[in-house]
């Protein structure tokens, strides 16, 4: 594993278009070598800005969108329908408009489709097992103001799960309280992890993620690293780190 590669951009909107740049071109350079390339989506404001930009591009791209497989980092325990699931976000902004194979796409079980949060993680692991590649192409991820990763809480329990390649959360300190979350010991398995932070408020988070020292206890975002690990960050979100 390399050392992180920051790369900083003016602002949100260039930030997301070179992030889709890149996206598109290593999903194209995947599948012209034959392979059918498997990306980890994440959420919140700054992914929904990407897949929109994503999805405005597709039809100049030559990915070939069916041929793509989605999984995604974490997932809150919430009915199917719910606005608080990052699927559901990926879904009306990206791949309801790029003509995926519903088989490609793999969600986390819901509350209204199984009992508790440990059975959709266990489903969700035992899909992983079947019908992953054994690493992801790209994983992305966003940062909390607290440092937090998929759903990796500073403090948290599940900071220790071994052994396993998603597990319950319980108690988030951020609502939904009941969350399912890939672990790092599976999130590590990739050929690229991107960090994609927007806005003074994740700054902080940013500069401890990326400091000399510290500790994944604290800032559970310096726990995940990948073969190759960047970090895309505006201005605002990299203002803490050195000049």
């Amino acid at each position: 594993m390399t050392a992180p590669d920051v790369r900083r951009h003016d602002d949100a909107d260039v930030l997301v278009g070179d992030v889709a740049s890149a996206l598109l071109d290593r999903l194209e350079a995947a599948q012209a070598r034959g392979e059918v390339p498997q990306i980890g989506l994440t959420g919140g404001s700054i992914a929904d800005q990407l897949h929109r930009e994503l999805a405005r591009r597709a039809p100049d791209s030559a990915v070939d969108w069916s041929r793509v497989v989605f999984w995604w980092g974490d997932e809150r325990f919430v009915p199917r329908d719910s606005e608080d699931r990052n699927a559901r976000q990926a879904r009306e902004a990206l791949l309801d408009h790029v003509g995926i194979d519903e088989a490609n796409v793999h969600e986390v079980p819901a509350s209204d489709e199984v009992v508790t949060a440990e059975e959709a993680a266990e489903a969700y692991s035992a899909t992983m097992r079947s019908e992953g590649a054994g690493f992801f192409e790209v994983l992305m991820l966003g940062i909390g103001p607290d440092g937090h990763c998929a759903s990796l809480f500073p403090g948290h329990p599940v900071l220790e799960a071994r052994d396993a390649i998603a597990v319950a959360v319980h108690d988030s300190p951020k609502p939904p309280p009941d969350r399912v979350t890939l672990t790092f010991e599976a999130m590590d398995r990739c050929r690229a992890v991107w960090f994609i932070a927007s806005g003074e408020g994740k700054a902080d988070a940013v500069a401890r993620a990326l400091a000399p020292d510290g500790s994944i206890e604290e800032t559970p975002a310096r726990g995940v690293r990948g073969d190759e690990t960047v970090w895309w960050l505006d201005a605002p979100a990299a203002s803490g780190l050195p000049t």
